[in-house]
């Protein structure tokens, strides 16, 4: 027996309770029920009118009750546990307490007890925290401790999973309890079982079975509840995903090796079955969970009639006619050989489209299974035991596409326990099943159980023979995708919020009585899905001690097992299946209880108050506990019976059956409270019921006649279909969770209609959709004649489903209502949830979460009545208009709102004779002339009034993308309605409430400014191109996508029309079938500004552009897809071609061209250098060395003369060689291959000096003021400068703030180029211009002016920044690679110098005050009113403090240098390499030597000899043998100077080092000591040499280049002196 908290009590049949149990509690809880009752237990036996009800008052409100054979568990309030009934488990405490006084579990004090279970002679306890106590009989184990014959008292149990290391405690959600055996269900939804019996479905022969183990075969699976019989056990499951469900199915059983497939050859015809048996029941691999539809273990032929037999007597003769479209030609023929054959339901098979709907299509997505090899075989061992005429049907369509025909699930279903077809069994079950008649009452679908059944027996002759032309016809063309009537998983959207409807019973255990529900009397040994049930919707199980009941969706009632005393509610045979409760009409159950031998069904009938049925044994009084097999004395039912006082229990939200007793929880009806929730779960089974009769009688049927309709209709027919079902399906488990709530908490504010309103609105929205779409199609009209044909001329079924009472009213019209039915039960919740809300105040939350919920359904249906009115005014429309216009405009979605039939509205300036007829619709304006028309669509369409104040005429403006005209309106009243219906029109055409909104909240005018989608078809430049973005007034206008049938996309922004701003423009090439693709600035419709050009050839252009062509400054790499570059150009562009300053690497020649271009060709000076160490600057022309030039090679061979090619010289010359003689006269030939030389040899005198041609190289190269200067030309563009130095300030610093806000905001709505958080703040405080760019300039303005250059420059996105980033970027360009060429030094030193002064320009722009390069900023002074006090006396001794003196070095190398070092330190590196080997190679020799030594060897005076350095913290004295101690912090501060990078900091570092020397020294010697050179030098020198910096004349190059010229003649300037003569004196040192 099962309690409806998901407990069950196993009960054996001998006995009973013997004391009537009724309990009133009180409530004290709930704000509904502050004043009332609740809780209320009452108990009787059997279904007689003479029972009489007790009741006892307990001080807490029942929550839940469970029954033993004996003994009962209450469950109150607050979690406390009573036991009433006998407890020879109690020993010494008390043994029996009666009904009347329950008694406390007081082992549980402490302890949130949340659910009680009880089995025959034991109980279980769970509390909050998901902990399992048990107590009572022990002996089987059941109450999972171990060396216990009984436990006493609830103690505690462990269920403990020991996979897992270390083993952790499973959290419980459910118990049931058995005779000998307990269920728990896990918070994982896993089965763990504990005690004795084949019941507990594990894999073990040992029992008892002491300690909780996990039920293996159901692991993977989703449990939802556990039952308990006496010795059986049922599983609630929720159904696999489809991907999971539908797997291959084996050939043979996994665990006895059998072939699933067995062949009987009869006489005239052969018998397939699948009848193969395993008593261990389902194969089990330990890589997978048993397949859904992959069981071995199968029924008998009984399956068929599982939920009713005989669809003749369907509802409303829907049977009857749907037999006639048998596919058989001949009904009478085929049913007598069908008799033959044992497939006596074959008859009723409905067509193939029908079925394959039903099946296969029921899983979206997947297709049907094919069939086992097995079956393969034996089709063919079939087809040659039988003939010629098999062979020939089986090649017109094999056995196998014909079985998946009709059921693409065969293969895995069950058969007959007794062998071969025709034996015993078999006539038992044909006889069981003549036996039952026509007593179906199912509303289900009964053609599904047939094809099931059809699939478990085939007969090849009977079937094949038999099959019509027209259906052979239809199995070989291609099949369309039905649409799934029963959706997997229920809406996507509901989650788990509402239950799930997809669900399987399992069951295991002994079967003698059937019970396991699989068609024999076996055993199972390990869960088996019970497959007749699998599409039935189960939501609630229970066991009695040997019969079991499922409870549907549909409020139908399942039973099967023992039948003795009637209590499976139905006297149909066999038992063994589950078989639909034979109940009136009308009566739903929503609640069961199952006791030894009878079942309690909790139902709705014609009122909303509950009302209880009893079927089973009727209990004599006086007459005590029979044996379940002695039924003298008794009588029983043969069907429920109404037990006639429960009208007088209230409102029952429970009931509980044990033994031969009957317990219900009910409820006083507080404030119209509970009955406003009985009604509301009532109305929604209720309505649920009537949605599933439609779906299933009327839908279905519909849909098979799919064949018959146009294509159109077929599409629109489905998706109706698919919609009615998700609102039948979200019904359906809404119904679920309603009657949940019912059982266990009666409360409102967790109902989901109200916290997640929204996924019904958005339900109803598309069902009422779908159905407008259809019937606006002419769908209604087009299913009237073969609806027709099908439901005959007397639809009294569509009739009744409608509720309709009209007479004569045409089909379509029938449907139409039928359809448009589920609105009405909208303002059934409004309506219900009102009710609720009165039961409070209105002041209150709780009212007003109900008024709010209230509104929205009603809101909702008021709107979906006006979309039906909507529909209904469209479709009378399009059955009036001109036939040839309807096709190409009539659109499933599209709905008329007025037109100008009535020349309401006119065109302005059209032809006498001219017809304009404009039509709006929620969707477009249609202008209609004769036989042609054009469509606006609304989302891209704007209209104005225009004034009538001069012309007198009621004009309306219609703005579209590409045409404009005026509509004049016959009045001024018709301008107005004219101009409203468009302006709302559009404006839900944009928000998409024409579809899917309520509509409320309509503006006055759409907004100007819109994002829509439009296809051009007139501009030349977008014809049939599609722009979908943001418009203004008709033009495109900000961000947006441009997509040209071509191929052509442009992402970006737009600006009246055009591409204005960042976009992305990708362009096919037609002969590379690759892509060109440009990012970047637009201006005007033309790439304009910054951009990026990747090439299809695989060039790649990154720089400026100006009317569609590269122009300014910017860098081509040219390279098969980018992987390797051949060559790269950076520098200056005009008209798409190099002119300007540029560089131009050559990779694969190894050259490397900087000067000047002209129309893409070498033109005027420049300088090449080669990777073998050539160097040539000189004259360009025609892209040729042409005119004067200087030739230098690696070993310093130098020729200064004229060239006519490249490398080849030609003229007047001299050449030079490396030892200083030289030939001057006439050169011709190319270098390297020879030269023909006329002239003369000189060789110079020792004393002549040389010093003369070095410096003339760079002469004859570019100037550094004429690189780059497009670059700066650029910058102050964007400054608003036409040039250099010619602009206003104040704008300047506009164009500033503007571009960084601009870019910021590109950056942000790009999200791949987001900015850091720090960028961002960079950005921030960059957007404000600073004060100090006005006023005079002191040292702290002049600090914050250096503060913000280094932030400006940090930051592309700054115009000085984006200046800097070019400047790096073609610097690293020149000079690295083959550009590191050491006579590049001069050059290169100079392009920094000149950057300076050009960028110092710019800084002296954006702050004028800036004194010029070389002026002075005066220290702060002191308080003008001091020095005005002061006398000339005190200005004559103290000398005036010296300013700050300004310099480009000084503000902008810091910002610039380290960025340039590495490509300019290798230069000088290069340059030095060959003093710096000398120095170094001294370095190493003297390094050699002691501290001790090395200083004598220098000359250090003895007095500056450290006497004890710092070792570890600790003063050594200094020893012969010390090294690398003396002077070592010194040491360490000199060696920084390789770290950094500026000369001012190179020199700083330099200080520190004399700072850190003076303090070693003055350590031993008077303060006032002050140095000579003489003695410092030495000290130095010392220093210099342990420092061991490796490249020290180029370090010292380095400073005396770049060093601010106004520290050459101080402090720093006699230091720098200082270091530069120890790196000479180091090269000439001698060492012996």
């Amino acid at each position: 027996m099962l309690c409806q908290c998901g407990c069950s009590e196993s009960l054996r049949h001998d006995l009973c309770l013997t004391d009537c149990l009724l309990l009133y509690v009180f409530s004290s809880s709930g704000k509904e029920d502050s004043s009332g009752e609740r809780g209320l237990l009452h108990t009787w036996k059997g279904y007689s009118y003479s029972v009489t009800p007790e009741r006892v008052l307990l001080s807490r409100p029942v929550l839940q009750a469970a029954l033993g054979t004996r003994h009962g568990i209450l469950l109150v309030e607050g979690g406390q546990v009573y036991s009433f009934g006998e407890f020879p488990w109690k020993q010494s405490q008390v043994s029996e307490a009666g009904p009347l006084k329950p008694v406390l579990e007081s082992a549980l004090s402490g302890q949130r007890v949340i659910a009680v279970a009880a089995g025959s002679f034991h109980s279980g306890a769970l509390t909050e925290d998901g902990g399992v106590h048990m107590w009572g009989e022990n002996s089987f184990g059941q109450c999972g401790l171990s060396s216990l014959a009984v436990v006493p008292n609830p103690t505690p149990v462990a269920v403990l999973d020991l996979d897992t290391s270390p083993p952790h405690t499973i959290r419980v959600l459910e118990l049931a309890c058995g005779e000998q055996h307990s269920l728990a269900l896990s918070a994982q939804h896993e089965v763990w079982a504990w005690g004795s019996g084949c019941q507990l479905g594990l894999v073990t022969t040992i029992f008892p079975v002491w300690k909780p183990q996990k039920v293996e075969h159901l692991v993977g699976r989703h449990v939802l509840q556990v039952a308990c019989g006496a010795f059986h056990s049922l599983a609630l499951v929720r159904c696999l995903p489809p991907q999971e469900s539908r797997r291959p199915l084996p050939d043979k059983c996994g665990q006895c090796h059998q072939l699933l497939y067995t062949m009987t050859d009869k006489e005239d015809h052969v018998i397939i079955s699948d009848s193969h048996y395993c008593p261990l029941g389902v194969e089990f691999s330990p890589s997978e969970a048993v397949a859904q539809n992959g069981e071995v273990l199968t029924t008998t032929d009984s399956d068929i009639a599982a939920a009713g037999t005989d669809s003749d007597q369907a509802v409303g003769g829907v049977g009857a006619a749907g037999s006639r479209n048998s596919p058989y030609p001949d009904d009478q023929a085929v049913k007598e050989y069908l008799k033959l054959s044992d497939t006596s339901l074959a008859d009723e098979t409905p067509p193939a489209d029908s079925l394959d709907l039903l099946t296969s299509d029921l899983i979206p997505g997947v297709m049907p299974v094919t069939t086992s090899s097995a079956l393969n075989s034996l089709v063919s061992s079939c087809a040659s035991a039988v003939g010629e005429r098999v062979v020939s049907t089986y090649e017109a369509l094999s056995l196998k596409k014909m079985i998946n025909y009709y059921y693409p699930g065969v293969g895995g279903v069950a058969g007959v326990p007794g062998g071969v077809p025709g034996g015993p069994a078999e006539e038992r079950v044909r006889l069981e099943e003549s036996m039952q008649g026509k007593k179906s009452c199912s509303t289900g679908d009964i053609r599904e159980e047939e094809a099931e059944g059809l699939s478990r027996r085939l007969s090849l002759p009977g079937l094949l023979s038999q099959v019509s032309p027209r259906l052979l016809r239809r199995a070989s063309r291609p099949r369309v995708r039905a649409v799934p009537l029963t959706p997997v998983g229920g809406l996507p959207e509901a989650g788990e919020l509402l239950p799930s409807l997809q669900t399987e019973v399992w069951s295991w255990g002994r079967g003698e009585e059937g019970q396991l529900g699989h068609g024999d009397n076996l055993p199972r040994l390990q869960p088996l899905c019970i497959k007749c049930l699998s599409s039935k919707e189960v939501v609630l199980v229970a066991a009695g001690a040997h019969h079991s009941l499922a409870l549907t969706a549909q409020s139908q009632v399942f039973s099967w097992g023992s039948n003795s005393s009637g209590q499976l509610g139905h006297m149909a045979s066999p038992t063994t299946i589950p078989r639909l409760a034979k109940l009136s009409e009308g009566i739903r159950v929503w609640d069961v209880g199952a006791g030894a031998q009878h079942t309690l069904l909790l139902a709705d009938g014609d009122c909303y108050q509950p009302i209880l049925y009893y079927s089973g044994q009727q209990v004599k009084d006086g007459v005590q506990d029979a044996p379940q097999d002695q039924t003298e004395g008794y009588s029983y039912t043969q069907q429920p019976v109404l037990l006639p006082f429960c009208m007088n229990l209230g409102y029952v939200s429970g009931v509980f059956a044990g033994g031969q007793s009957c317990v219900a929880l009910a409820d006083r009806n507080v404030m119209g409270f509970i009955a406003s929730l009985h009604e509301l779960a009532s109305a929604e089974r209720k309505f649920y019921c009537k949605l599933s009769s439609v779906k299933n009688h009327i839908l279905r049927p519909l849909l098979d006649l799919g064949e018959n309709y146009r294509p159109a209709s077929t599409v629109l027919l489905r998706s109706l279909a698919r919609c009615y079902s998700h609102l039948c399906h979200l019904t359906g488990q809404h119904s679920a969770s309603l009657t949940a709530n019912l059982r266990r908490r009666r409360e409102f504010k967790n109902l989901v209609m109200l916290e997640h309103a929204s996924i019904f609105l958005d339900t109803y929205n598309e069902y009422c959709c779908s159905v407008g779409n259809f019937l606006v199609m002419g769908g209604f009209q087009a299913l009237a004649k073969p609806s027709l044909e099908f439901f005959g001329k007397c639809p009294e079924l569509l009739q009744r489903l409608a509720e309709s009472s009209e007479e004569n009213i045409p089909l379509s019209d029938l449907l139409v209502t039928l359809f448009y039915l589920p609105m009405r039960h909208l303002h059934e919740y409004g309506r219900l949830l009102l009710k609720l809300g009165t039961c409070f105040e209105v002041s209150s939350v709780d009212y007003q979460k109900l008024q709010d919920g209230c509104s929205k359904f009603e809101a909702l249906a008021l709107h979906l009545k006006r979309r039906r009115k909507e529909a209904e005014y469209t479709y009378h429309f399009w059955k009036s208009f001109p036939g040839k216009m309807t096709d190409s405009l009539r659109k499933p979605r599209r709905r008329l709102i007025c037109e100008s039939s009535n020349k309401a509205l006119t065109l302005q300036n059209s032809g006498r004779f001219s017809v304009n007829w404009f039509i709006l619709f929620n969707d477009a304006l249609v202008h209609a002339q004769f036989s042609t028309h054009h469509v606006f669509p609304l989302a891209t369409l704007w209209v104005e009034p225009i004034p009538e104040e001069n012309t007198g005429l009621h004009g309306l403006k219609v703005v579209s993308p590409e045409e404009t005209f005026t509509l004049l309106a016959c009045s001024s009243m018709e301008k107005a309605k004219w101009l409203r219906s468009i302006n709302q029109a559009v404006d839900q055409a944009m928000s998409g409430a024409g579809q899917s909104g309520s509509g409320a909240g309509q503006r006055a005018e759409p907004p100007i400014s819109r994002t829509a989608s439009y296809t051009f078809y007139k501009d030349s430049r977008l014809k049939e191109a599609t722009y979908e973005g943001r418009w203004l007034a008709g033009k495109p206008n900000g961000r947006g996508v441009v997509k040209w049938l071509d191929g052509r996309i442009y992402t970006g922004t737009f600006k009246n029309g055009l591409e204005d701003g960042f976009g992305d423009y990708v362009m096919p090439s037609k002969t590379l079938n690759l892509n060109d693709h440009y990012q970047g600035h637009w201006k005007e419709g033309k790439m304009h500004g910054i951009g990026t050009y990747k090439y299809a050839t695989g060039e790649l252009y990154d720089g400026s552009f100006q009317d569609n062509m590269r122009h300014g400054h910017g860098m081509l790499r040219s390279g098969t897809l980018n992987s390797s570059s051949p060559s790269v150009f950076i520098g200056q562009w005009v008209h798409d071609k190099k002119t300007g300053y540029g560089v131009f690497d050559d990779i694969t020649r190894g050259e490397k061209y900087m000067g000047m271009w002209q129309d893409d060709q070498r033109q005027g000076t420049g300088v090449i250098v080669t990777q073998f160490g050539l160097y040539y600057e000189g004259a360009f022309n025609n892209n040729k060395m042409q005119g004067t030039g200087v030739l230098l090679s690696e070993d310093n061979t130098t020729y200064e003369g004229e060239f006519s090619e490249d490398w080849t010289l030609n003229g007047k010359g001299v050449l030079t060689m490396p030892n200083g003689d030289y030939f001057e006269g006439s050169f011709t030939g190319e270098w390297g291959s020879g030269l023909k030389v006329t002239g003369s040899f000189f060789k110079p005198n020792l004393y002549d000096s040389d010093g003369d041609k070095g410096r003339a190289l760079g002469r004859l190269a570019v100037r550094p003021e004429e690189k780059w200067r497009v670059v700066f030309e650029e910058c102050w563009m964007r400054l608003g400068c036409e040039a250099p130095g010619q602009g206003e300030n104040q704008r300047a610093w506009e164009n500033i703030a503007v571009a960084l806000t601009t870019s910021r905001r590109q950056h942000r709505d790009s999200p791949e180029m987001n900015l850091s958080r720090t960028q961002n703040r960079t950005l921030e405080s960059l957007e404000f211009i600073p004060q100090q760019h006005v006023g005079p300039v002191t040292m702290e303005k002049y600090d914050s002016i250096r503060r913000y250059l280094i932030k400006a420059c940090d930051t592309p996105l700054h115009p000085l920044g984006r200046l800097m980033e070019t400047l790096v970027a073609v610097y690293r360009m020149t000079y690295v690679g083959v550009g590191a060429n050491r006579r590049l030094l001069l050059q290169a030193v100079n392009e920094i110098m000149s950057y300076l002064a050009r960028i110092f320009q710019l800084v002296r722009f954006l702050f004028p005050d800036l004194p010029e390069e070389g002026g002075a900023i005066p220290e702060p002074s002191s308080d003008p009113q001091d020095k005005k006090d002061s006398n000339c006396a005190d200005t004559q001794l103290e000398s005036p403090k010296p300013g700050r003196v300004v310099s480009s070095s000084a503000l902008l190398l810091p910002v610039l240098l380290p960025r340039l070092y590495p490509p300019l330190f290798t230069l000088y590196a290069l340059e030095k390499e060959r003093e710096d080997d000398v120095y170094w190679e001294c370095v190493l020799r003297l390094n050699k030597q002691p501290d001790v030594a090395l200083l004598a060897f220098l000359g250090v005076q003895h007095k500056f000899w450290p006497v004890s350095v710092p070792v570890l913290g600790e003063k050594t004295e200094v020893v012969s043998s010390t090294k690398d101690a003396c002077f070592a912090s010194a040491t360490e501060t000199l060696q920084q100077i390789s770290t950094t990078f500026t000369p001012s900091d190179k020199l700083q570092v330099i200080q520190l080092t004399f700072e850190e020397i003076t303090k070693e020294v003055m350590s031993s010697l008077e303060d006032n000591f002050l140095w000579s050179m003489d003695d410092l030098f030495p000290v130095f020198l010392y220093v210099v040499l342990r420092a061991r910096i490796r490249n020290l004349g180029s370090e010292v190059s380095l400073i005396e280049d770049l060093m601010d010229p106004c520290v050459q003649h101080g402090e720093h300037g006699i230091m720098f002196t200082t270091l530069k003569a120890c790196y000479y004196q180091i090269q000439h040192e001698k060492t012996t």
